[in-house]
């Protein structure tokens, strides 16, 4: 009999997290938690431990780890701290890593998974975008698959399956166009935390929901494309989708496009990461064409949607200028849902980021995590001298 997969989640109760535990769920036979990391959520971490019964969690914050001792018994090991999540993913128990941090705080750990040897499903974007090359000189030199989870790279990957990557002309990410699709740029400078956060399509956390608003995410996965395919920035486009059911398409030399259609359902590729490349059956909802009746396409509005191509410059700056760009991405996000930061100067804050930064092409772990810090430094000086 085929031995389980042995699983350990970073972020195990944020979105990306939950989901994954729910596909873990239906597949008991060949899916195993083996450890569970968090960082606030005490309460939901509880309740997947007694679950999912995993061999240990792993909890920031001493005081919590305190909480768990005193509730969840001694059959699961508890860890604190940023040590213990490079410890368990190092473990010989752990064959593959859920990497779902948000932000650039998912970097580290997913750099000590590649260098033990583990396979990693990627749904943490930003590894990628700051330390692309870095990564992926790791994933090859340790042998290790890296399958990504994000929808849209799933679906690139399932459509380039049986095709030489020198018979590809465009990769063509797709994107909802979140919730101000329609909006006209001088109203963006009044819209609310709350209503930044009502996604038409998708369901995530905050900050992804955010980036979707500002199209910021499609510019972050245009960049974990480059990585991922190597295909040169100008290659990889982007077109708006509100329906959200095309993921995203190949286009090859002949003019062919092969395009990966299915629900927005972040089941279905994290179930596609954790599987593959097998593809057992599953009670997902199923794709109607009548009720979805059309589908729309549209190009994006570099002027209204300035960060995405702040993402393309970034790209094209390459070195440090990436990280540089996702740091300030993540402070002016944070600002914006304190209230602090109006949702139209989001972009201004990562141009004059990248502007002010000193590029360095240098890309070892030491010049990208000084490069992060730096850029957020830089964007807090500059927003508290507004206030």
């Amino acid at each position: 009999m085929k031995q389980p997969k042995h699983i350990a989640i970073l972020g195990s109760t944020g979105s990306i997290g939950r989901s994954s535990l729910e596909v873990i769920a239906s597949f008991p036979d060949a899916l195993k938690v083996t450890y569970l990391t968090a960082h606030r959520n005490i309460d939901l971490l509880r309740e997947q431990v007694r679950h999912f019964q995993p061999r240990g969690v792993v909890v920031l914050e001493e005081r919590n780890a305190a909480v768990l001792r005193k509730t969840i018994g001694s059959a699961t090991e508890i860890l604190v701290g940023e040590e213990g999540m490079h410890e368990v993913v190092r473990r010989d128990d752990v064959d593959l890593v859920i990497s779902s941090l948000v932000g650039f705080a998912g970097l580290k750990p997913t750099l000590t998974a590649i260098e033990a040897g583990k396979d990693i499903a990627l749904a943490n974007k930003e590894t990628l975008v700051v330390a692309g090359e870095l990564v992926m000189r790791k994933v090859r030199e340790h042998g290790v698959q890296l399958i990504p989870i994000d929808s849209e790279h799933s679906a690139i990957l399932q459509c380039l399956r049986g095709e030489q990557l020198d018979s590809v002309e465009r990769l063509i990410l797709t994107a909802s166009g979140g919730p101000f699709l329609h909006h006209r740029k001088e109203q963006f400078r009044v819209i609310t935390v709350e209503q930044a956060l009502n996604h038409p399509t998708w369901k995530m956390g905050n900050k992804i929901t955010i980036d979707s608003a500002t199209l910021m995410n499609k510019g972050l996965e245009v960049i974990e494309a480059f990585w991922l395919f190597g295909l040169p920035p100008e290659k990889i486009g982007v077109v708006i989708h509100p329906q959200s059911i095309i993921h995203s398409m190949v286009e090859f030399a002949d003019g062919s496009i092969k395009a990966q259609l299915g629900m927005p359902d972040m089941k279905i590729p994290i179930q596609y990461a954790l599987m593959y490349p097998e593809r057992p059956g599953r009670a997902f909802r199923k794709l109607n064409f009548g009720a979805v009746g059309q589908m729309t396409f549209l190009e994006p509005d570099l002027e209204k949607f300035r960060c995405l191509s702040l993402a393309y410059k970034a790209l094209a700056l390459g070195g440090t200028a990436p990280a540089v760009m996702n740091a300030a991405n993540e402070v002016a996000v944070q600002l914006f849902l304190e209230e602090r930061l109006p949702f139209d100067q989001i972009p201004s804050v990562i141009e004059d980021a990248l502007t002010n930064h000193t590029q360095s092409h240098q890309c070892t772990l030491d010049d990208i995590i000084l490069a992060d810090r730096t850029s957020r430094e830089h964007v807090m000086h500059q927003v508290s001298l507004t206030q």
